[in-house]
């Protein structure tokens, strides 16, 4: 899938349909010229629906479709015959996505599993025709119930991708090039930052046919919590994963501040994202010599306080020990 064909944000218009109304028909047929009332029921209004559906990994079939509109339900008629009821409409939704009320932020529900199906906007009941409202008193009721209007409501769906290990880290840290070398994706990669603007999945291949979904989450920045840069929209993703695998380059001027940044990051959007198994993977090692190898483990087991790995994806280093550590994470 291409980055511009990752949708994970969309604002849409949802309306049902008009409830039928009942009849007011009274019976008559030869030799009978005073028949009771026989007015039919109006049928329902159709329904807004949203599906689960797992072969979905975006919400790129919405990006064009900004109004959906249900079916309106058919009026009662003679011999007590109920109006038809009007065609729901069906929405199919990625797994991993919340419903909010656009107006007023509130979370409806969320889609987490397939062929789960959510009305978001209910059809109009159907009115009832004049044959419920006969008595003893009033043998020839001349009314009847006219249908429920329909329901308009504005929603917006966000996509929180369900995976099992999501790549955190700074913008350029190698998170796509790992991504491509582990699994099949085929991530955007360039040498600059902000590469990768969409998060991107990919299938870890592991040992007699077992798989695991691997997250790319675009570049985190200082300050991506209170929304600088795309921190809401990035942040959002890893909210879904069982596992956090941090990125950072072995170049970098301090592996344990910026280990802290990430952390701290993740900590101010919502601190429950500190209760995930996490791992840290110097990528790009490379670079470094034997010495220098030895060096910098000595002073990450001082200060890192977290279990760490050497990896290069480029020199196909330390892959397999990744594959094996992050199986025996999601697996214990």
């Amino acid at each position: 899938m291409t980055e511009g064909n990752f949708v994970d944000y969309v604002k849409i218009q949802l309306t049902s349909g008009n409830g039928g109304k009942g009849s007011t028909h009274l019976h008559r047929e030869k030799y009978i010229t005073k028949g009771g009332p026989d007015g039919g029921d109006g049928g329902r209004g159709g329904h807004v629906i949203l599906r689960g559906n797992d072969n979905l990994w975006t919400l790129f079939h919405l990006k064009f479709k900004r109004h959906l509109r249900a079916g309106h339900g058919e009026h009662g008629s003679s011999g007590r015959s109920s109006g038809g009821d009007g065609e729901d409409v069906y929405l199919d939704v990625p797994l991993g996505t919340v419903v909010r009320d656009t107006e007023t932020d509130e979370i409806l529900f969320e889609i987490t599993y397939t062929g789960e199906e959510r009305i978001v906007c209910e059809g109009g009941m159907g009115g009832r025709g004049n044959w419920h409202f006969k008595s003893s008193t009033n043998q020839t009721p001349r009314y009847a119930q006219p249908g429920m209007p329909l329901v308009e409501k504005y929603v917006t769906l966000e996509l929180k991708l369900l995976a099992d290990v999501g790549l955190v880290g700074f913008p350029n840290a190698g998170k796509s090039t790992l991504l491509s070398v582990i699994t099949s994706a085929k991530p955007k990669i360039a040498d600059y930052e902000f590469t990768t603007l969409k998060p991107n999945l990919g299938i870890v291949e592991y040992r007699d046919f077992q798989t695991f979904v691997m997250a790319d989450i675009p570049g985190i920045i200082e300050g991506a919590a209170e929304g600088k840069g795309l921190g809401y929209y990035f942040l959002r993703h890893i909210e879904r994963n069982s596992t956090l695998l941090f990125l950072i380059p072995a170049d970098a001027e301090d592996i344990t501040k910026q280990y802290e940044i990430l952390l701290d990051e993740l900590r101010r959007y919502n601190p429950e994202m500190l209760d995930k198994d996490r791992l840290v993977a110097i990528s790009k090692c490379d670079m470094l010599d034997d010495e220098l190898q030895a060096e910098l483990k000595t002073e990450l087991d001082e200060n890192l306080g977290v279990e760490y790995i050497f990896i290069s994806a480029v020199a196909q280093q330390g892959i397999t020990e990744l594959k094996d550590k992050l199986w025996k994470m999601l697996n214990v």
